[in-house]
């Protein structure tokens, strides 16, 4: 390959407000910032997917608290 030849690599990019973002670009200190952002968004899905747990724990709870109060 010829010196002046550019290499045919696609850089990667992270699209944020609609434009994208090439992250070799980026600061370390966005870099850093992108890593606790995803960081977050994990956290995030997984307390949503345990609220959506209890959430159906306590409809069964509730259910079973009515059921024996009919009983009665």
């Amino acid at each position: 390959m010829a010196k002046n030849e550019e290499k045919n690599v696609e850089k990667q990019t992270i699209k944020i407000d609609g434009k994208d973002y090439v992250l070799d670009d980026l600061s370390e200190q966005i870099k850093l910032e992108l890593g606790s952002l995803r960081a977050t968004d994990v956290e995030i899905a997984r307390v949503e997917a345990t609220l959506a747990m209890l959430k159906t724990a306590r409809a069964a709870y509730a259910r079973a608290v009515k059921e024996g109060l009919d009983d009665k």
